[in-house]
């Protein structure tokens, strides 16, 4: 698969992940605990493995703008 359209599509999953983190996180008093640990827990597990993806595919540009080799 395209490495662009790999990043199409996490992006916005990577996106939704954050998002459902920090609700779950701000309002975890009105959530159940076992939702709470299924949405943030379990959501959190998701969101370090997309993270991961992410960071790999995007290793290029991260190397070039942040790790140039100074002289």
């Amino acid at each position: 698969m395209n490495k662009n359209l790999l990043l199409k599509i996490i992006n916005p999953i990577l996106l939704v992940l954050l998002i459902s983190q920090a609700c779950s996180g701000f309002f975890h008093h009105s959530l159940s605990h076992k939702m709470f640990e299924i949405i943030h827990e379990g959501g959190g597990i998701v969101l370090v493995v997309i993270s991961f993806l992410h960071l790999v595919l995007n290793w290029g540009w991260i190397r070039a703008n942040f790790l140039k080799v100074r002289q």
